[in-house]
């Protein structure tokens, strides 16, 4: 099983990004998807935003109304789709799936500069 995760980048306060996940030896579409972060200094990765097998979404805290995810299971892919970035939004971030185990993908780095 394969996360591969990209996307991320230098961006300025107000700007938008987009991340994107491929998954590969896995049974994508019967899969939960979901994105975390994991910010400078902190020990833990909190859920950004989360997609079932259906398609029902789930954005979670401070990103509500900026951020949106998808999934496109002909593509075996996740997306991430973050609008006016805040400076508290810079992060590692990595997707996520569940197989009996956890999953992770390698973390794509986002900064925001002020």
């Amino acid at each position: 099983v394969q996360l591969q995760a990209s996307g991320g980048g230098l961006v300025q306060v107000g700007g938008s990004l987009t991340l994107s996940c491929r998954a590969s030896g896995i049974s994508f579409s019967d899969k939960a998807l979901g994105w975390y972060r994991q910010a400078p200094g902190s020990q833990q990765r909190d859920l950004v935003a989360a997609v079932t097998s259906n398609g029902f979404t789930n954005i979670v805290g401070a990103v509500k109304g900026r951020f949106t995810v998808s999934r496109d299971n002909a593509a075996n892919t996740v997306t991430l789709v973050m609008n006016s970035l805040e400076v508290e939004d810079t992060a590692v971030y990595y997707c996520w799936t569940y197989d009996g185990r956890d999953r992770w993908g390698q973390g794509t780095l986002v900064t925001v500069s002020s």
